[in-house]
């Protein structure tokens, strides 16, 4: 009997020891990034799921990824309002720059649509021969229009609603909305070029990181990298513009149009060209996923 007690109490330890064994195993390839090639097909795979929804949902959805990015804003013009004067210049850009990426956040981890993750994301399936251009231009349109409507809601509650509540000054709006527009347009599509780089990396990195905490610690690098350096984003930038052209007659809507054209154009070059070909060229041999 003793023998058979000692016999169970070694399984059991076994098995305990075997277990632990095995979580420590998957705890350390959860810590590990992903291979180049396996981020290239989840990547496509992604794709091709946003490819097959309706466009009504896209649309939705991209809606609700607009007004979601929105708190940017919300969150700079209250940073602004609140230490504009009671802080160097320098000290405040750094805290509106990390005040930028909350948006990104709640979009991102939300699983909302956002065009400018589109940009590389929705290219890969039709450099795979997945997907064919003209579903990926009516897929960007949709996304884009979302974004911009949902935007455009924002932009009209928060200009509307924060300054009779005394949280945000329509000084804040015109000083977010004039670092847009002080640029030539080849600065500003320059600028856009380096924020959908960056943001095409941002969906890389989120599908190289397996855990939440590693994916927030990327979303807050890069977007506060584009706060800080005041790159050109099509869907944040165009909610700071269109909100200072609500509240100053200094701000026309032709500033704004300019703004929407330059800074679109330059993220789709920038998550095209800097990432999705650029990756697909060097991975792409790897990787074979098609349609159904």
């Amino acid at each position: 009997m003793d023998q058979e007690k000692t016999s169970v109490a070694d399984n059991q330890t076994s098995t305990k020891t075997s277990n632990t064994d095995a979580g420590e195993e998957q705890a350390s390839q959860q810590d590990q990034p992903k291979e180049g090639d396996q981020i290239l097909k989840e990547q496509i795979q992604m794709a091709l799921t946003e490819y097959r929804r309706h466009n009504k949902s896209l649309f939705f959805s991209s809606f609700s990824g607009g007004l979601e990015v929105g708190f940017s804003l919300l969150l700079m013009g209250l940073l602004y309002t609140m230490f504009h004067g009671q802080m160097t210049k320098a000290g405040l850009d750094f805290a509106l720059a990390f005040a930028y990426p909350i948006g990104f956040i709640f979009v991102i981890l939300g699983r909302s649509e956002l065009f400018t993750e589109h940009t590389t994301l929705a290219v890969l399936p039709v450099l795979n021969g997945s997907a064919r251009m003209l579903r990926l231009l009516e897929l960007w349109g949709v996304i884009l229009a979302g974004n911009l409507v949902g935007g455009y809601v924002f932009a009209l509650l928060t200009t509307k609603m924060a300054p009779e509540m005394g949280i945000i000054s329509v000084e804040a709006f015109e000083h977010l909305a004039e670092k847009m527009l002080k640029f030539s347009w080849w600065i500003t599509l320059g600028s856009a070029i380096f924020a959908g780089w960056l943001m095409g990396l941002l969906s890389w990195l989120n599908s190289s990181s397996q855990e939440t905490i590693s994916r927030i610690f990327m979303i807050v690098l890069i977007t506060a990298t584009i706060g800080l350096a005041g790159l050109h984003h099509s869907i944040v930038g165009s909610i700071e513009v269109f909100a200072g052209f609500l509240v100053s007659p200094k701000i026309t809507f032709g500033d704004y149009l300019f703004f929407q054209l330059w800074a679109t154009l330059g993220n789709i070059i920038g998550g095209t060209v800097f990432v999705a070909v650029i990756k697909y060229s060097h991975l792409g041999g790897k990787t074979s996923i098609h349609s159904q």
